[in-house]
C-alpha cells in the first residue's frame, strides 16, 4: 500500500490505489461510478481537526481506522498500512496548518455481484479518499483536563430537540462512523429548518432520540449531561444508585444500537477515567429532561459546545 502526500486543498485526493503520474497528475483522479461506498455505503470515515499543522487527537483517528477497518473486513489495519497513511496525514496536515481533513476508506469494486464481497485472510482492497480545506477553527478558549491536550471550548448556543430518529444499527456496526448516515442527513435537514423558520433563535446543534424514544447525540456530536437530582437504576446490571445530589457529576447515553461512538466523546471518557468523578454511561430519558442541570455537545474538530439553553418538543425551554 502505497499513499501520497501531495496536496490539493479543497479537492478530493485518492491516497490509495496511488494514480499512475506518468500517465496522470493527481488532480485527475475521480471516483468511479461503481465505488461501493457511492452504490452501498460500503465503507467509512473519520473528519480530523488541523491546528498550528498538528491534527488534533490523532491517535484517536487512527484507533477508529484500526477498529471500523477491522469490524467492516477492510484491509488497511496492518501496521505498515497505517503508518504510511499517518505520514501521509502529518504531511497534509503541515501544509494545511489550520482547517479540516476528511477521510473516506471504502471497500474496493468486487468481481462478485451485487452487495457481495470476496473475502481473504487479509481483508477486502480498499480505496482511501482525503480532502483538506483550510478554515478556521475556534481555539481561542480551551477545556483543561489532566493527563490530555487541551480541548477547543466553543461559546455558548442554544439546542433543540428534534422529531427524528436515529437508524438501530446491529453489531458490529453500532457505534461506526460509517457512510450510511442517512438518518443524519435528515435530523440535520429537520435543524436547518426550524433555523430558517425562526432566524432569531439561532439553534447551533440538534438533540435526536432513538427508535426506543431515548436521547443519544446530536445531529453531528456526542452529548454529556448532568442532572440535578435522580434516583438512577441500570436494571440491566441491578445496580441502583442512591438518591444524592450530582453536582459535578457527568452522564453519557450509551451507544449500544444508535449513533456514532465519536473520537471526542472517547477522549472525554478516557480524561474522567481516573478522576474521582469517571463519566457514567447512562439512557438519557423524557423524564430526565426537565432535570438537566448542564448539557454539552462535542466532537473532535469543534471540541467541546456548551448549551445555554435546551427547547424541548413541548416548547418548554431549560436554561443552564
Amino acid at each position: 500500500m502505497t499513499v501520497k502526500a501531495q496536496s490539493l486543498q479543497g479537492q478530493w485526493q485518492c491516497l490509495y490505489p496511488q494514480v499512475d503520474t506518468n500517465s496522470a497528475t493527481i488532480d485527475s483522479a475521480c471516483i468511479s461510478l461503481d465505488n461501493r461506498g457511492l452504490a452501498y455505503g460500503d465503507g467509512f470515515f473519520t473528519t480530523m481537526g488541523v491546528i498550528d499543522g498538528a491534527v488534533l487527537w490523532q491517535d484517536y483517528h487512527v484507533k477508529r481506522l484500526i477498529s471500523h477497518a477491522q469490524a467492516l473486513q477492510l484491509n488497511i489495519d496492518n501496521q505498515d498500512h497505517i503508518a504510511k497513511l499517518i505520514v501521509s496525514l502529518q504531511a497534509q496536515a503541515g501544509e494545511l496548518q489550520q482547517g479540516i481533513m476528511k477521510l473516506i476508506v471504502t471497500r474496493a469494486t468486487q468481481t462478485a455481484r451485487g452487495y457481495g464481497f470476496v473475502p481473504n485472510t487479509s481483508g477486502s482492497d480498499c480505496e482511501v479518499w482525503l480532502k483538506a480545506t483550510a478554515m478556521s477553527i475556534d481555539s481561542s478558549q480551551y477545556l483543561c483536563l489532566a493527563n490530555t491536550p487541551s480541548i477547543p471550548l466553543q461559546p455558548n448556543t442554544q439546542a433543540v430537540c428534534l422529531t427524528s430518529q436515529l437508524a438501530s444499527m446491529p453489531p458490529p456496526l453500532a457505534g461506526l462512523k460509517s457512510l450510511n448516515r442517512l438518518d443524519s442527513v435528515l435530523a440535520s435537514g429537520e435543524l436547518q429548518r426550524i433555523n430558517a423558520a425562526s432566524a432569531a433563535l439561532g439553534f447551533g446543534e440538534g438533540l435526536l432520540r432513538d427508535m426506543t424514544g431515548r436521547w443519544v447525540e446530536g445531529t453531528m456530536s456526542n452529548v454529556f449531561y448532568q442532572l440535578s437530582s435522580a434516583q438512577l437504576t441500570d436494571s440491566s446490571h441491578n445496580t441502583r444508585y442512591s438518591d444524592h445530589y450530582l453536582s459535578g457529576q457527568w452522564f453519557t447515553p450509551p451507544i449500544v444500537h444508535s449513533g456514532v461512538a465519536g473520537v471526542m466523546r472517547q477522549v472525554l471518557l478516557d480524561s474522567f477515567a481516573n478522576t474521582d468523578s469517571p463519566v457514567i454511561m447512562r439512557p438519557l430519558k423524557d423524564k430526565d429532561l426537565p432535570n438537566l442541570q448542564a448539557l454539552f455537545f462535542c466532537n473532535a474538530v469543534r471540541g467541546v459546545m456548551p448549551v445555554s439553553e435546551l427547547s424541548l418538543l413541548s416548547g418548554k425551554v431549560i436554561h443552564f
